[in-house]
C-alpha cells in the first residue's frame, strides 16, 4: 500500500525556488533515503510534507488523503513523525522528562520509557540529568528515543548521523533499524554507506529535483552513478 505520495511538489522559501517538481513514493514497511549534496532540497522535502513549508504546486498524500495545505499538527495526528536534524530538545528538562512529553495521550508512558532506555542504555544512566548538560551524540539519541516513542505510522528523519562519532553512529543506525520493524521511515542522510545499509530504495535528490532512484540492495556505496551527485 503507498502510504506517502509527493507529486509533482513545487515549493518555494519566499522566491528561492527550492523544489522544483520533486515525484515519490513510500509504500508502508519500507525504508526509503533521500540522498544528495548539502542545499539540494532534502529537508525542505521533509517540511514540505509536514506543511511547514507548504508547497505552491502539486499534492502531497498520505493514506491516499490529499493533506496539501493542512496544518501541521493535523498531519502529526495522522501519524507522521518527524526528528529533524538539530537535535531539538528541551534542554531545561530531564532525559527521562523530555521522553515522556514525547509519548502520545493515551499510550502507555511507563512502558514508552523503558522502550527508549532499553534501546540507548546511556539514557538510562543520565535519566534525571538535564537533557543540555548531555553530550552531542547523547542529545542525538534523546532526539531519536522521542520519535521512536510517538508511535507514528510515518517516521521522518533528517541527517541521524551528523556530526556523530562512529561508534554512536552504529548505535543510531542499530535504533532506526529496530525501529523499521514497525514503522515506515523517510530518511535523509549524506552518510552514504549508513542510508543504503538501511534503506529498501532511495531516490537522489540534485538542484531541487529527483535525478535518480533504486533499490538498495542492488547499489553500493561507491557506485560512481551515486557519488557524482553527492560530491562537492
Amino acid at each position: 500500500m503507498t502510504l506517502l505520495e509527493v507529486e509533482d511538489a513545487h515549493t518555494y522559501y519566499g522566491e528561492s525556488h527550492i523544489l522544483e517538481g520533486v515525484s515519490f513514493e513510500v509504500e508502508a514497511g519500507e525504508v526509503v533515503a533521500l540522498i544528495g549534496r548539502n542545499g539540494v532540497g532534502k529537508t525542505t522535502t521533509l517540511r514540505t510534507i509536514l506543511q511547514l513549508t507548504p508547497p505552491r504546486e502539486g499534492r502531497v498524500r498520505y493514506r491516499g488523503e490529499d493533506v496539501t495545505g493542512r496544518e501541521t499538527h493535523e498531519i502529526a495526528e495522522k501519524g507522521v513523525g518527524w526528528i529533524p536534524e538539530g537535535r531539538r530538545i528541551f534542554s531545561q528538562l530531564s532525559v527521562e522528562e523530555n521522553v515522556r512529553v514525547a509519548v502520545p495521550e493515551g499510550r502507555n508512558v511507563e512502558s514508552a520509557v523503558e522502550r527508549a532506555f532499553e534501546t540507548f542504555p546511556d539514557l538510562r544512566d543520565h535519566r534525571d540529568r538535564d537533557a543540555g548538560n548531555l553530550s552531542g551524540g547523547q542529545q542525538q539519541m534523546l532526539a531519536l528515543s522521542r520519535g521512536l516513542v510517538g508511535d507514528n505510522d510515518l517516521l521522518l528523519v533528517d541527517e541521524p548521523s551528523e556530526g556523530l562519532a562512529p561508534l554512536i553512529v552504529e548505535r543510531v543506525a542499530e535504533a532506526l533499524a529496530a525501529a523499521a520493524d514497525d514503522t515506515t521511515l523517510l530518511l535523509v542522510e549524506q552518510n552514504l554507506p549508513l542510508a543504503l545499509d538501511l534503506a529498501d530504495r532511495f531516490y537522489v535528490l540534485d538542484n531541487g529535483q529527483v535525478v535518480d532512484e533504486g533499490n538498495a540492495d542492488e547499489t553500493s556505496a561507491d557506485d560512481e552513478r551515486l557519488r557524482r551527485y553527492l560530491s562537492a
